[in-house]
């Protein structure tokens, strides 16, 4: 997010066109990120785009990180709070890479959710045969960086001060894994889109 960096301002229906149109740019089954922190709330997006994807004729399913979980026993192993754990140990990146990214392609067959996170228990989902042309939204948070082979990437940034201001009080011990995390990673988005005002978004588009 350097000075120099080139941002377009568009609207909310505009990020969803843009979106729309780098997942219908992929040839069959595409795996489609879109990273973002709970402040940002990706679904509303993933949702937008994918009933935009059905009106073009190209069948489309959201998944939900938060439905990639892991049991409460691991994610509050050292506590309630602890920042090393919601970075590492909080979702379960591993099983959304074998469930979901790997196994639509592989298989033809995707697990919608795996982990119940409110019942804390298994979601009990059967996995799902995809159509041909597939999309699959992925949303939700730091899911750069972790060898995913996403087809396209969009990733909606908040800066600190957004990020602190969009987060619930009881949930504002996650801002500083999420700098953190942001720190550390330095793979690039094909969309970076700067959403600390969602009505009035401005995106730099990568390759």
């Amino acid at each position: 997010m350097g000075a120099m960096t080139m941002f377009t301002p568009t609207s909310p229906d505009g990020l969803v066109a843009l979106v729309t149109e780098r997942c219908l740019a992929v040839q069959g089954t595409a795996v489609v990120a879109i990273d973002a922190p709970d402040g940002a709330q990706p679904l509303p997006l993933a949702d937008a785009v994918c009933a935009s994807l059905r009106e073009q004729g190209r069948p489309c399913d959201v998944v939900s990180l938060h439905d990639y979980v892991r049991p409460a026993s691991l994610r509050f192993e050292h506590g309630r709070d602890d920042e090393l754990s919601y970075r590492t140990l909080w979702f379960d990146y591993d099983a959304l890479n074998r469930e979901v990214v790997r196994s639509v392609r592989a298989d033809r067959r995707w697990l919608p959710r795996l982990w119940d996170e409110a019942e804390d228990r298994s979601a009990r989902c059967a996995r799902v045969p995809a159509a041909d042309g597939q999309v699959l939204l992925v949303a939700g948070p730091m899911l750069l960086g972790r060898d995913l082979d996403f087809d396209v990437t969009v990733q909606l940034h908040l800066g600190e001060g957004a990020l602190l201001r969009r987060t619930p009080a009881d949930q504002r011990w996650t801002v500083p894994a999420l700098l953190r995390r942001a720190a550390d990673v330095t793979v690039e988005p094909d969309l970076l889109v700067r959403y600390d005002h969602p009505p009035r978004p401005a995106v730099r588009a990568g390759r």
